[in-house]
């Protein structure tokens, strides 16, 4: 499929949300590779990295978890830190004292409920300090194999300007994605919500961004509601 997709013109009528299956299909085509971009080797990493991850890029998470996990290996290590020491860390990531309490309180959370194991359980990973649902969707999709939509920022941007939702709410975009999903005849069952959320995150970063969205390169853009209006 090509890169570049027309546009509506302005004679043409705004379009009403794009057809959910169509658009998990063309992803598909597009990003294939698609994974989670934040490094790990373990669940116990990927959970560590995902909470890191608020309010920052995966790129900047990536270049601090390498020391951090060579000098504090598992939750064992971690548990143990100096919080100052693990605050000098985390502290190019911004909030480094309250990052690092985090880490080492979810890491003393994993022993002392789960013997150091990250379990596959969303009520007990949301129980974790810094952990919620889109933190546990992460771990469970990516590392567990559920199929689980992960709503970040991209993923709520794209959600809305698809015509899915109107929400600001990860939990009603969530909700509202697989009832598009439904509507459009597709159903959550059939598509894996993870491998969706990281090609669309994907594409929010690469194509459909906040401020500049490349309509005119998009293969979502001829039956995008919200692609760009070309005289």
């Amino acid at each position: 499929m090509s890169s570049r997709t027309s546009v509506r013109t302005a004679a043409e009528p705004r379009r009403g949300p794009a057809d959910a299956g169509l658009v998990a299909q063309r992803l598909e085509q597009l990003h294939a590779g698609a994974r989670t971009e934040l490094d790990h080797t373990d669940a116990f990493e990927l959970l560590v990295a995902t909470v890191l991850s608020a309010q920052t890029t995966d790129v900047r998470v990536n270049q601090v978890t390498p020391g951090l996990f060579s000098r504090w290996p598992g939750p064992a290590a971690l548990a143990a830190a100096d919080e100052a020491e693990v605050t000098a860390q985390v502290r190019p990531l911004g909030m480094g004292a309250t990052r690092a309490r985090r880490i080492i309180g979810l890491s003393r959370a994993l022993l002392a409920d789960h013997d150091g194991e990250v379990p596959d359980d969303q009520a007990a990973l949301e129980a974790l300090p810094g952990v919620g649902r889109k933190t546990a969707h992460v771990v469970r999709g990516a590392w567990f194999g559920h199929s689980l939509l992960a709503v970040d920022t991209h993923v709520g941007r794209l959600a809305r300007r698809l015509g899915w939702t109107s929400a600001t709410d990860p939990r009603a975009v969530e909700e509202d994605v697989v009832a598009r999903l439904a509507a459009d005849g597709t159903g959550a069952e059939a598509e894996d919500l993870t491998m969706l959320g990281l090609r669309l995150i994907l594409h929010g970063r690469r194509v459909c961004t906040a401020r500049t969205p490349r309509c005119g390169q998009c293969v979502l853009a001829d039956i995008c509601p919200s692609a760009e209006v070309v005289a």
